[in-house]
């Protein structure tokens, strides 16, 4: 499993993560009763075996039970984990001790010191401005607490934003995790990957897979079940129409030995600056999510992908 620098001088990462939000979230995932902490545990424990130590947590996640339980499976190995979560910037935060309360409880759930990267989850600086929010992650930077700064969902004016004001401090903003996926592409288009390129900021690829849809399990006649049943892309008409580049990641899956999912993946991985962070809810996703990387698409694969899918 390769490396990625966030930033241009943060710490390395591997470059795939798992993203966490499925690990106690009851609303949206069914924790609980679909499956629990056990799977869960098995999934960190096939990620970390096949060399994934990055994972992406946040404190509205569970919420704070994805934290508590990603902290509970670090103390239980003995391999060095990278850890990122995220700062909820709600509106009774006003001031910059409750980023830094925040934080507090945030490691405390984790059972750590510092995490290797803290974001901010959503731009919203209607009752404390974004110069006071980056001001006190820069503060945390050199506490020690932090070692990374980053943003999510930004676009690419507010992630200039954020970048002017931490280079103010000498802190480089590392990291911008917005949705990316060979089915949504819109950060192509309204400038934010262009400008994190310029900026030197790493670009976390959240959704990476859809939801499921670029994995092949759904089809037109096959819908899944539960809340994503609701969402218009996992109608048949949705299914139907993504159906050229699901079969164009079957095709390449059989050609290289691999899953649709993994092809998706690795397209991913391609683009500059990208590191995809699919969740992972059983040892299976884990393992599958591990076999993206350590093979290659060709350059006409590559385009082949992004032209059926754009």
């Amino acid at each position: 499993m390769g490396t990625v620098t966030l930033g241009k001088t943060g710490p390395s990462v591997t470059a795939l993560g798992i993203g966490t939000w499925a690990w106690g979230d009851k609303l949206f995932w069914n924790y609980g009763k679909d499956y629990g902490e056990t799977q869960v545990r098995e999934a960190f424990e096939a990620a970390v075996s096949a060399g994934v130590t990055f994972f992406d947590t946040a404190e509205v996640y569970g919420p704070g039970e994805s934290e508590r339980l990603l902290g509970k499976f670090i103390k239980q190995t003995s391999v060095p984990v990278r850890v990122a979560t995220k700062y909820g910037p709600l509106p009774w935060r006003n001031t910059c001790e409750s980023v830094s309360d925040a934080l507090t409880e945030s490691l405390k759930r984790l059972q750590l010191d510092r995490v290797t990267l803290y974001q901010v989850h959503w731009p919203f600086a209607f009752f404390m401005s974004q110069e006071t929010l980056m001001n006190t992650l820069a503060d945390e930077v050199g506490r020690g607490r932090i070692e990374a700064v980053g943003v999510s969902n930004y676009s690419a004016a507010q992630m200039r934003e954020a970048h002017r004001l931490l280079e103010k401090r000498g802190v480089p903003l590392a990291v911008n995790q917005v949705r990316y996926s060979l089915l949504d592409r819109q950060i192509e288009s309204n400038g934010t990957l262009q400008a994190a390129r310029e900026l030197g900021v790493t670009i976390l690829a959240y959704s990476p897979l859809a939801q499921g849809l670029l994995t092949g399990r759904y089809t037109p006649d096959s819908p899944p079940a539960g809340p994503r049943q609701w969402d218009s892309r996992f109608s048949r008409a949705g299914l139907q129409k993504i159906e050229p580049v699901v079969s164009l990641l079957r095709q390449l899956a059989e050609k290289y030995g691999r899953t649709p999912a993994q092809v998706a993946l690795n397209w991913l991985a391609a683009q500059e600056g990208v590191i995809p962070i699919p969740g992972a809810k059983t040892a299976k996703q884990a393992q599958e999510n591990a076999g993206a990387l350590g093979w290659e698409l060709s350059p006409q694969e590559i385009l082949r992908l992004g032209e059926a899918s754009r």
